[in-house]
């Protein structure tokens, strides 16, 4: 799951640059985690191209995919709505088409 995010966000990134991002555009891509207590929060965020507009909750359905077909024969967001629904956690999404994508994800279990 946090290799497809991670993935997702690298490619983000290296488009931006490459449509317009130009010698001012420094890609960034940073992954925090935070102590919950009962829980750990993950938040994956990239200051790529981000999603579509009007993309919202449909990123995490089946074979939605943010990356053209050849680059993307699998589903990079509904793998992560899987191991959610596992380890009974949350995953959400924050973006701002053109400027970043802030995936959070919270993960429960024992007292960290």
């Amino acid at each position: 799951m946090f290799l497809n995010l991670i993935s997702n966000g690298f490619y983000a990134v290296t488009k931006r640059k490459l449509e317009n991002g130009g010698a001012e555009f420094e890609p960034l891509l940073s992954a925090v985690t935070r102590n919950l207590g009962d829980s750990v929060e993950i938040r994956i965020r990239d200051n790529g191209t981000a999603s579509r507009p009007g993309s919202g909750t449909k990123i995490f359905n089946p074979f939605f995919t943010t990356k053209p077909p050849v680059k993307a024969p699998d589903s990079a967001f509904h793998e992560p709505r899987h191991h959610r629904e596992q380890h009974g956690g949350s995953i959400g999404v924050q973006t701002e088409p053109g400027q970043f994508t802030e995936f959070t994800i919270v993960l429960r279990g024992p007292a960290i």
